[in-house]
């Protein structure tokens, strides 16, 4: 019996070496390809993806802004921070100053969306977001407002953005009932309103008057349409959501 034990007693410390050493070697396998940031504020960034190269880092220029204090061409900040442990592969996010402010904003309202773009880019400047927005009355097309206004100092991104007009959506109507109104009034009604008469056309006639017909007799000419006439049909029907200058068809009798 104690032969058995010791080498159950054997066989488990063997087990917990074993895991030990695996998670030694897991926590070791980690850490061994994690490496601290470098700072790298104040460097140009060819000098910076120097600086990261034998660590496996990458430098990446994001974003770029002016300023008074900080050089032109050199990194403002930093992302992550100088002394954070990181992955190797892990990209070093940096924003580069453009030195001071020096070129003018101008001024593109009331201009076209593409000439304000031009005008903005031709002066090295880049486009922000464009909002959209309708205004009755005002054309489409044309910006309303920016950002920066025109001429103003102390910008901190070399980005306009714009607030453009577009056109605005026709006024919605609900289409009302014509049927049993003479087409007289009802066409009347139509133009006043803003809509268009389309096509009038004659109903079928009823299956008991066309039963009714003699034979052999000379048919008669078929009726046309007049202001008098009833209106039997209509598209669109009553009740469905049409906009301004729609087209109103009818059938009559």
């Amino acid at each position: 019996m104690k032969p058995f034990f010791r080498f159950a007693m054997m066989a488990l410390a063997l087990v917990v070496v074993a895991l030990v050493s695996a998670v030694t070697a897991m926590r070791f396998a980690i850490h061994g390809q994690e490496v601290q940031v470098p700072a790298v504020i104040g460097m140009a960034p060819y000098e910076a993806e120097r600086a990261v190269a034998g660590l496996g880092l990458q430098v990446q220029v994001e974003r770029q802004y002016y300023s008074a204090q900080v050089p032109e061409g050199r990194i403002m900040t930093q992302l992550p921070l100088a002394g954070t442990k990181v992955r190797r592969g892990w990209q070093v996010r940096v924003a580069q100053s453009l030195g001071p402010q020096r070129v003018v904003i101008p001024d593109v309202t009331k201009q076209s969306e593409r000439a304000a773009e031009w005008n903005i880019q031709r002066r090295g400047l880049e486009v922000g977001s464009t909002a959209e927005m309708q205004l009755p009355g005002t054309p489409a097309d044309q910006v309303l407002a920016q950002s920066p206004p025109a001429n103003a100092s102390q910008v901190e991104a070399p980005k306009t953005s714009l607030l453009v007009t577009v056109a605005s959506d026709a006024p919605a109507y609900v289409m009302p009932s014509f049927v049993g109104q003479p087409l007289g009034t009802a066409s009347h009604t139509l133009q006043d309103a803003g809509f268009k008469l389309g096509n009038v056309s004659m109903a079928p006639p009823a299956a008991n008057a066309a039963s009714g017909a003699v034979p052999g007799a000379a048919a008669a000419l078929p009726p046309q349409p007049s202001p008098a006439s009833v209106i039997v049909v209509q598209t669109p029907p009553a009740g469905q959501k049409v906009l301004a200058g729609a087209v109103v068809n009818f059938e009559v009798r």
